[in-house]
């Protein structure tokens, strides 16, 4: 979401700090101005990119879906503070998930209005503190424990909500709920279905290989763990996405019975015939090179295009079993 074409029309900030006991609703809208209207623009277009956002539909028992049926612009206070209380109650009977100021907004983008639900968690830095008594200035440092995420950070939790249809982009993270890890947004809070992320379905795919690769083949097979990671490298590069029945074949060739191995770990989450097609380039950075380390201790960097280039890079395996990494025609070396 481009946060250029965004339009905050109104908005409203509830501190929900469980440890208080209660939440502290506002009863009047923000007055905001030009750069605070910045700092909101810049979270949603923030949390609304990455591939670590899920896209949701709510369940027909979710009690936001309801708030947001009777929802209209002149009850926008009324209908905020409904929002921000349900998910004190969801926060107050779990400790674990962390005190926030909730800032919630109705804005317009790309033809269609909004509501943004911002949960700023609290951050703590030291910052000075001047007393002035008796005539004196007495500086001092003193631990701000309420501090928001700044313009520059990714909020952790959001969910932005189209009012033309109640989709929903949502960007969770799991607390402790009874002990267990849970996405409390969306299964106790909202109540929507989440599907998995594309973010998430990269790492189940490529955790799935690396867990049948690592049965059938030795940990110290450096090459093999090249050649894997080079073949998802080129599939995301040329294609735009990784197909996962692509990648199965070219990574496990006619070996059936790692194939089916690797079937059964992905059917879990019925990846197996899904394309995975992250968005963000940050994504992928972990597959843009290989990462070396010799027994030796020395650190080798190789970008995918000189690790495919021949001329440049070269793997040697010696009688003796030991490997040689032959890097040539270089025209400059930097010393950093």
């Amino acid at each position: 979401m481009d946060k250029d074409s965004i339009i905050i029309k109104k908005a409203i900030v509830h501190i929900l700090d469980s440890s208080v006991g209660m939440p502290v609703l506002s009863d009047q809208e923000l007055d905001f101005g030009p750069d605070l209207s910045d700092f909101f623009k810049a979270h949603i277009g923030k949390v609304t990119s990455g591939d670590d956002v899920k896209y949701c539909q709510f369940e027909e028992d979710s009690e936001v879906l309801a708030c947001l049926n009777q929802y209209n612009t002149e009850n926008f206070v009324e209908f905020s503070k409904a929002l921000a209380s349900g998910l004190f109650a969801v926060m107050y009977a779990n400790p674990a998930i962390p005190p926030a100021d909730l800032v919630i907004l109705h804005f317009h983008t790309e033809g269609d209005d909004c509501i943004g639900l911002l949960k700023m968690n609290y951050k703590s830095f030291y910052t000075h503190l001047t007393d002035s008594s008796e005539a004196k200035n007495t500086n001092g440092i003193i631990l701000q424990q309420a501090i928001l995420p700044s313009m520059g950070q990714r909020l952790s939790e959001a969910a932005v909500i189209s009012l033309t249809d109640h989709s929903i982009i949502l960007l969770e993270r799991k607390y402790d709920v009874n002990g267990v890890k849970t996405n409390y947004l969306s299964q106790l809070y909202m109540k929507c279905r989440a599907p998995l992320s594309q973010k998430s379905k990269l790492n189940i795919v490529t955790k799935a290989v690396e867990q049948v690769n690592r049965k059938y083949y030795p940990d110290e097979d450096v090459e093999r763990k090249m050649e894997i990671k080079n073949i998802i490298y080129q599939e995301l590069e040329e294609n735009g996405n990784l197909r996962v029945d692509a990648v199965k074949e070219k990574i496990f060739h006619s070996n059936e019975e790692m194939k089916r191995d690797f079937d059964e770990k992905v059917e879990k989450y019925n990846l197996q015939n899904d394309e995975v097609k992250p968005q963000n380039p940050k994504t992928i950075k972990k597959f843009e090179k290989q990462h070396l380390l010799t027994d030796t201790g020395i650190e080798i960097t190789i970008p995918m295009e000189e690790y495919n280039n021949k001329d440049r890079v070269q793997f040697i395996t010696n009688p003796d079993g030991t490997i040689s990494i032959l890097i040539q025609n270089i025209g400059e070396l930097i010393s950093k």
